[in-house]
């Protein structure tokens, strides 16, 4: 399945679930926190079907987010590529990208 097609069939889960009703945004931001947490942990332990499962979390959570906020995962996604396109720096040791100015 596409992104497309998972996030509204996630919208209607959480919906059926009263995530929608019952969650506000501030709620599943913590959520996605939290689940970072889950993340950095399977990575220390390279535990690669718990890092998948931690990434697939976090999603959802931010689906949840973005929808109740009023937009989607994917307008957010066109968003920050539209803004990351052209930028130029370079990497440096240690994985940092440094923007130049």
């Amino acid at each position: 399945m596409t992104v497309d097609e998972l996030e509204p069939l996630i919208v209607k889960w959480a919906q059926d679930k009263g995530i929608t009703k019952h969650s506000n945004p501030p709620a599943q931001l913590l959520k996605a926190v939290s689940e970072m947490g889950e993340l950095a942990d399977a990575e220390v332990k390279n535990e690669n079907a718990e890092q998948i499962d931690a990434v697939g979390d976090i999603v959802v959570c931010l689906i949840n987010y973005a929808h109740m906020r009023g937009f989607s995962v994917r307008e957010a996604l066109e968003s920050a590529y539209n803004e990351i396109k052209d930028r130029k720096g370079h990497m440096v040791p240690g994985g940092a990208f440094v923007k130049e100015e």
